[in-house]
């Protein structure tokens, strides 16, 4: 499916009254994981700042064992330092990676900001080596603004 078809899907679930902010994170997981062939894994991991932490709050795709990962570790942890965006063409080339599982090739993580601020990420992996494109950050950018006014 084509990114730009699920705006107005995701559009839909922010606007959604009656669910809270997690339920509605989770939605867009399961969407995004359901709806693009290469997204295999979606999760969002929101920042706690005093411990330097990022804990996943919501995900779609295989469970992982990676719901805390430290400031700094691996592609995630990298991203909540930098602040920029990480597209990971092959993770067996990245020495900072943590392996969630043997069938993942790329990784895109994209910083979620809410008042100038990094408070989270969206984290996707893929298990098709260099999956990710310019049209990925794009539309990834987009989902975290929408995703920002909730939280």
């Amino acid at each position: 499916m084509k990114l730009e078809n699920l705006k107005p899907e995701i559009t839909k679930l922010i606007n959604q009254a009656d669910q809270i902010p997690i339920l509605k994170m989770q939605r867009i997981c399961d969407l995004l994981q359901s709806q693009v062939s290469y997204y295999d894994w979606v999760g969002f991991y929101m920042a706690h700042e005093t411990e330097r932490t990022l804990h996943l709050k919501s995900q779609a795709g295989e469970p992982t064992d990676h719901t805390v990962i430290p400031f700094g570790k691996g592609i995630c942890g990298q991203v909540a330092v930098s602040n920029e965006n990480f597209v990971v063409e092959d993770v067996h080339a990245q020495d900072n990676y943590i392996a969630c599982s043997i069938y993942v090739k790329s990784e895109i993580v994209i910083p979620l900001f809410r008042d100038g601020k990094n408070i989270g990420q969206i984290d996707i992996d893929s298990n098709t080596v260099n999956a990710f494109s310019n049209k990925d950050e794009r539309f990834l950018e987009w989902v975290n603004q929408q995703v920002s006014t909730i939280l």
